[in-house]
């Protein structure tokens, strides 16, 4: 690879990092062809790109980003793929269900809205992850919640106070 190569690749590596919300490093080292053909294949379907990179390339796009990402370069030992994704928690759902059948994509850090996790362990707490979505339906739900409960209240208290007052002038 030419030094002009390289410097396109970091420059798309830069690119790509500034623009994603997620990023991911696993290691996918010892899958055979078929195994990564159809992590590939189930990242597609996800909505997750994958792809393969030089640790010497990605480090050095990391540190041209106008992002902090804290002890992320200090994880690029190995065989390294990247893992782009919108919403947070996809990618660990997607590692956690493929790791049923095979032992490997591990789970080498992660960078999610600002915040760094680094290690295969933080795996499980990366899928609990709610999406921006998810979060803005709770809130949303729980400020409903009390509005609905004061209609519903006011709604039968009228029937009520409509039952009443036809019983009492029935009555007379």
């Amino acid at each position: 690879m030419t030094r002009e190569e390289k410097a396109t690749v970091i420059k798309e590596l830069t690119s790509q990092l500034g623009d994603s919300p997620t990023i991911y490093l696993a290691d996918i080292s010892g899958l055979d062809a078929g195994t990564t053909s159809d992590l590939r294949r189930a990242c597609f379907k996800a909505n997750v790109k994958l792809a393969v990179v030089k640790n010497t390339l990605l480090a050095k796009a990391m540190e041209a980003s106008d992002r902090e990402f804290g002890e992320l370069p200090e994880v690029l030992k190995g065989n390294t793929s990247l893992m782009f994704s919108e919403t947070g928690n996809v990618p660990a759902k997607l590692i956690k269900t493929f790791r049923k059948k095979s032992d490997r994509p591990l789970l080498k850090g992660a960078y999610i809205e600002e915040a760094i996790y680094i290690g295969d362990d933080k795996l499980d707490a990366l899928v609990s992850i709610k999406s921006k979505e998810e979060m803005i339906g709770e809130i949303i739900g729980l400020l409903q919640s009390p509005a609905k409960n004061v209609i519903s209240g006011l709604k039968s208290g009228g029937g009520k106070l409509a039952g009443i007052l036809k019983t009492l002038s029935e009555k007379e």
